[in-house]
């Protein structure tokens, strides 16, 4: 105590008007503050020493993120599957079949109103084929290749047609001949076989015809046929002695046919534009409501990820009421809202998924998986260096560093091994028949269990690791966080004592101050009373003359009046 006392005296001996005092009383109250906050994150930094409740975090997210992943792949699949097993195209060219295209192979599958492979397999086996399964042609009478057919091909046109007259010697021709029906790509691409006899058939199309005329015909058509000569050089109209006005008969008539075949298959043509727009629509809605379905889903899982947390939180606190619980759900709705745009980019991820998984087919599962396994692995590395690189651990030890290290690299792996370790169990459990059974939106309970004991065992092995390892340091690290908090403790403490022995200095000198106050006071007023004094002694000499010179008056006035 004296020395304290001392000090202040000696403090208060200095020139006060050199000191701030409460510029330096703010700014040791400001540290205090700091060295107060400084403390309590060392004693949280202490209470994590040791927690594994990181790596079930990092564990819950990766599988969550997989989850999410799951839901994509399998809308995606779900869509390929009500698809037809067709992935999503909306292109025209497998939508609206072209005659071009028919006749190349190239067929619009995806129209599932006109089975356009059906009418081509159709078409390619009325044509005979070499040994390397060439179709085989022929020159026809004006030197034109064209496909050989199959035996028994026009069969079918033949089957309920008309006949002619054995009287007549006639028979009832194709004027578009069943070979040109049965070659020309235009007419099997956008018309059915029951179309096709239908016209062929028609009475647009059938002509009665002299019976020699009609074999010499053939296949060809009548223009080809009149207009041409034989091997020999001859023409019908010299074989047959056809005449002019015959010659004109057969020709209008061919015209009349084939104006009628061409309006037939333009309405083909048009029929298969319209039915392969309408394909189209019906796909883009098709894969519209999956992907949406599936990001109502990831919405919606979101919620339930953070009503789960929220009443873990419920559970743990031990204050299990009504009151408590609703608390809790409302609690969970605000965070999902507040965290809207973090939703919104999951539910984004999804959608992205489900249309990329319906394109490309469920290896974009296989992908994101990969990716996603990569990503925690980047993360890892990325935390290790940011740890390393940290002034703050500048001076830990290297041992402990790379310790540090290795646990942020078992995180890593953990979540990693979570996603193998359930690839592994879903296909050893989609053997078992049961397991493959599939859930709507969800994916098959195979793929559901294996996500779930992956990320358990995984998860189990990775605490294991990280306690063992933690173990190794955490008692360190407590011990280091304890001489911490000492010697922060210490600081406040020489900070507390900074501060109480410049509120004494001020003390003391507001102390002083006030005595030399006091002292100048009374001072002036000893020189006011000396001035005073002088004053009234200079007014006692002046008042005992005056009252001198009025007594002698008096005395002579007394005199006066006895000598009257």
């Amino acid at each position: 105590m004296d020395n304290n006392n001392k000090q202040l005296e000696e403090l208060a001996e200095l020139d006060c008007n050199t000191i701030d005092f409460d510029e330096l009383e703010s700014k040791l109250e400001s540290e205090l503050e700091e060295q107060m906050i400084d403390l309590q994150g060392l004693e949280l930094d202490r209470k994590k020493i040791g927690n594994p409740d990181s790596i079930g975090e990092t564990v819950m997210n990766v599988v969550w993120e997989q989850f999410i992943n799951q839901v994509g792949v399998v809308a995606g699949e779900d869509f390929i599957k009500e698809n037809r097993g067709l992935k999503l195209d909306i292109r025209d060219s497998v939508h609206i079949q072209t005659t071009e295209n028919f006749a190349n192979g190239k067929i619009a599958n995806h129209n599932d109103k006109i089975d356009y492979q059906k009418r081509y397999d159709d078409w390619q086996s009325n044509f005979q084929r070499d040994e390397k399964g060439n179709i085989k042609t022929h020159p026809n009478r004006t030197g034109k290749e064209e496909a050989t057919l199959v035996s028994g091909t026009r069969q079918p046109f033949d089957q309920r047609r008309p006949t002619g007259s054995a009287e007549r010697g006639t028979d009832m021709d194709h004027t578009v001949s069943t070979g040109e029906i049965i070659r020309d790509p235009t007419t099997n691409a956008h018309l059915s076989k029951e179309e096709q006899i239908a016209f062929a058939n028609s009475e647009a199309n059938l002509n009665e015809m002299n019976a020699s005329q009609n074999r010499s015909k053939g296949d060809k058509s009548m223009t080809d046929w009149l207009d041409n000569p034989n091997k020999n050089g001859q023409k019908p109209d010299e074989i047959f002695d056809i005449s002019k006005e015959l010659d004109k008969q057969y020709r209008e008539k061919d015209a009349k046919a084939r104006e009628e075949y061409d309006d037939i298959k333009k309405e083909g043509e048009q029929r298969s534009i319209k039915t392969g727009k309408q394909s189209q629509r019906e796909e883009v809605f098709r894969i519209g409501g999956k992907a949406l379905r599936s990001v109502i889903m990831g919405l919606f899982a979101s919620l339930i990820k953070d009503v789960i947390r929220k009443l873990i939180v419920w559970f743990r606190s031990g204050k299990r009421k009504l009151e408590t619980f609703i608390a809790s759900v409302k609690e969970a709705i605000k965070s999902f809202v507040s965290n809207i745009k973090e939703h919104l980019l999951t539910a984004g991820n999804t959608f992205v998924t489900t249309i990329a998984t319906a394109i490309f087919g469920p290896v974009i599962g296989m992908i994101k998986k990969a990716w996603i396994f990569l990503k925690q692995g980047y993360k890892s590395i990325k935390s290790a260096i940011e740890f390393l690189k940290n002034p703050v651990n500048k001076n830990m030890p290297f041992s402990i560093k790379m310790m540090e290290v290795g646990k942020l690299i078992i995180v890593g792996l953990t979540a990693g091994g979570a996603i193998v370790l359930s690839e592994v169990i879903e296909k050893g459990l989609m053997t078992i028949p049961i397991f493959a059974v599939q859930i709507p939106l969800l994916g098959s309970l195979a793929n559901l269990i294996g996500m779930f004991l992956g990320a358990l065992v995984s998860g189990l092995i990775g605490a294991l690791a990280l306690n063992m390892i933690d173990r190794m340091i955490s008692n360190r690290l407590k011990k280091e966080n304890d001489k911490q908090q000492l010697e922060k403790k210490n600081e406040i403490i020489a900070t507390q004592e900074n501060l109480n022995v410049v509120t004494g200095v001020q003390v003391v000198a507001q102390k002083a101050q006030v005595a030399t106050n006091i002292v100048q006071r009374h001072s002036k007023a000893g020189e006011y009373f000396y001035e005073l004094k002088d004053a009234i002694l200079q007014h006692k000499e002046a008042s005992d003359s005056l009252h001198d010179s009025t007594t002698k008056a008096n005395d002579d006035i007394d005199k006066l009046l006895e000598n009257l």
